[in-house]
């Protein structure tokens, strides 16, 4: 079908294209409690086609992109192409050209078969070594487990392939008490199997149930010295990545430049970016972007100091910058501290968040507070409600992070984030 697609392609008479196909092979299981409700084979695939289209005398091109069925017909595929060549002239914005063909596209990441048997069979053994207790245990867990295999081609002459892992295991966690039952859910993406650190997180989705179950109002704490010891953290080291992304630069959204400080005083730990080709078990290691891009081992912030940007085609193209790609996997590090010396003093430790966000654009940050721990000192006490906000602008300038290391699908980040002066609002204020 491929072939027949990048004909009609190219008769078509559309300036530029860009073709993307995704077959995944994989099982799906279902489980209620520990016990195998029902268990299927999967066979898809994705054919996503875009066009450019040249407009005003070339004076400004446009796009557009649509899934074709694999089981199109040759004229349903025209059909669609014609569609998009028209829609792609409603588009207008300053010409580029897509990513070329270079020797780095000679190379694939993964050649080997995924092996998807034994990768179900890790998931469905850490979920039978789980610390349930009368009271807290699994209610249900779904487990989807893919071989890949993506192929992309443009009119620059790129066609590659690459095969790998993408899983995805769903779990909900029940907790009693008194009468009262609350379930927490967990979404985990990952490429194999990380058996450590699924059951490290679900030891502690356990913990968080019961202690939910017995939480305290968030008392109103002002400003205070925050914990981040979860998933959500992610969207702290997410912060700096997207303020290095070249749409940010070039539409002036972030002032951060290559080689000056992100911030004037930066008297805590100094971030460290780095952007990895592959991670392992993360289900993002790729050879190649969304766009045909090599992806190759970037530092893109080196101890507070820009050190590179990312991002897609038509931006950097706008910045005359090469060798950009969109990032799959990102390592965040620079922590000086021992999870002991953060944990020093009176803090909130925030685990989880109904919604937690940060905004890449103006730093601000907010999460309502499903649950922590307000730690006084001498003891520790379960909270929930109330809410958390600031702006990284501010924290930036004295964050300090873990020396050790957690990793979350295809982010590997500080196992702990400390914040100061964030402010906290109770519950009723």
């Amino acid at each position: 079908m491929l072939d027949t697609i990048v004909k009609l392609l190219k008769e078509s008479g559309v300036h530029a294209w860009e073709l993307t196909d995704v077959k995944a092979e994989g099982w799906e299981f279902y489980f209620i409690r520990h016990e195998l409700d029902q268990n299927r084979a999967k066979n898809v695939e994705h054919i996503m086609v875009k066009v450019y289209q040249l407009v005003e005398d070339g004076k400004f091109m446009g796009s557009a992109s649509a899934e074709l069925p694999p089981t199109a017909t040759e004229d349903e595929a025209r059909r669609l192409i014609a569609d998009l060549a028209y829609r792609a002239t409603l588009v207008k914005n300053r010409p580029y050209t897509l990513n070329p063909l270079t020797e780095a596209h000679r190379e694939t990441l993964h050649s080997a078969p995924v092996n998807v048997k034994k990768i179900a069979r890790d998931f469905i053994e850490v979920m039978q070594q789980l610390p349930e207790t009368e009271t807290e245990d699994i209610n249900s867990y779904e487990i989807f487990v893919n071989a890949k295999k993506r192929r992309f081609l443009n009119s620059e002459g790129i066609d590659v392939e690459e095969i790998y892992p993408s899983s995805m295991i769903e779990v909900v966690v029940n907790a009693r008490k008194d009468g009262h039952e609350i379930e927490l859910y967990r979404n985990y993406d990952s490429g194999s199997c990380d058996a450590d650190g699924l059951k490290r997180d679900l030891a502690r989705t356990i913990r968080y149930g019961k202690d939910r179950l017995r939480a305290q109002p968030t008392p109103a704490l002002g400003q205070a010295d925050v914990i981040f010891t979860g998933s959500d953290a992610i969207n702290i080291y997410d912060y700096f990545v997207s303020r290095l992304y070249t749409d940010m630069i070039f539409r002036r959204m972030s002032d951060w430049e290559i080689g000056k400080p992100i911030a004037e005083e930066l008297n805590g730990d100094k971030v460290t970016v780095t952007l990895l080709r592959e991670l392992e078990n993360s289900s993002e290691n790729h050879a190649f972007d969304r766009e045909g891009a090599p992806i190759r081992d970037t530092v893109l912030l080196r101890e507070g100091v820009p050190a590179a940007l990312c991002g897609s085609r038509m931006f950097s193209s706008y910045m005359g910058l090469k060798g950009t790609f969109v990032p799959t996997n990102i390592l965040a590090e620079g922590g000086t501290h021992t999870e002991e010396e953060l944990r020093a003093g009176k803090y909130l430790e925030a685990v989880e968040f109904s919604d937690f966000q940060v905004d890449e654009m103006t730093g601000d940050i907010f999460g309502e507070i499903r649950l922590g721990y307000w730690h006084d000192g001498e003891k520790t006490v379960p909270v929930s409600g109330g809410s958390i906000s600031g702006s990284m602008f501010d924290f930036v300038k004295d964050m300090q992070m873990s020396r050790e290391s957690v990793q979350y699908d295809n982010y590997r980040i500080p196992a702990l984030t400390l914040l100061k002066n964030v402010t906290v609002t109770g519950v009723g204020e």
